[in-house]
């Protein structure tokens, strides 16, 4: 699948357009729009439901090295929520260059600072859930998709080789079943086939 139909595919969701189209403009360096709402979206179009059927949150990436004050994170964040709160959607606003201050509080593991939004995109649960799309000051949009988009389109849920969360993974893979039953798990190389 090619990036360009990817970035048609996920601007059928509203929001997501709308974030997009807004990306260049928000003063957010390294700004990406990155995860569920991206290759959600693909799976609702996939399965004929509305694009912007089931999804939580729209999660935004930047890279501040400057200020890793979480004051600063929260002020972007109710910046950016006022600004498309026409949308209706909770928009989560993250820099990626204070990952590390919090990381290990939350998920119980200690995580070396990261260097880009980039790496923090690697660092997603699932190879099928690693996409972002920036989009640079001429308004060309750019999708990041370091593991490629064959799991994402052929429905293939697996754990990142470099994450340590069989827990939370099995927990994420229930979820996405109970909404995408089409999707296929694969545990430790081998495939569970969903039941419905």
């Amino acid at each position: 699948m090619h990036a360009h139909t990817f970035i048609e595919c996920v601007r059928l969701n509203r929001c997501n357009a709308a974030i997009l189209d807004a990306l260049p403009d928000l003063g957010l360096p390294d700004a990406m729009l990155v995860g569920g709402c991206l290759f959600q979206t693909v799976w609702n179009v996939k399965s004929g439901k509305a694009p912007d059927a089931d999804i939580k949150d729209y999660d935004l990436f930047y890279f501040d090295a400057s200020d890793l004050s979480a004051e600063a994170e929260t002020a972007i964040n109710i910046r950016i929520a006022q600004q498309f709160a026409d949308l209706g959607v909770e928009i989560e606003v993250a820099n990626q260059a204070r990952v590390h201050l919090w990381y290990e509080s939350h998920f119980g593991q200690r995580r070396a600072p990261l260097r880009s939004v980039k790496e923090g995109v690697d660092g997603f649960l699932m190879p099928c859930t690693c996409v972002g799309i920036s989009v640079d000051p001429a308004r060309r949009a750019q999708l990041y998709a370091p593991h490629g988009l064959e799991d994402l389109y052929n429905g293939v849920v697996r754990l990142n080789p470099w994450i340590d969360q069989p827990e939370l993974f099995a927990r994420k893979a229930a979820s996405y079943l109970g909404r995408w039953p089409w999707l296929r798990v694969q545990e430790r190389s081998v495939t569970i086939p969903s039941t419905q």
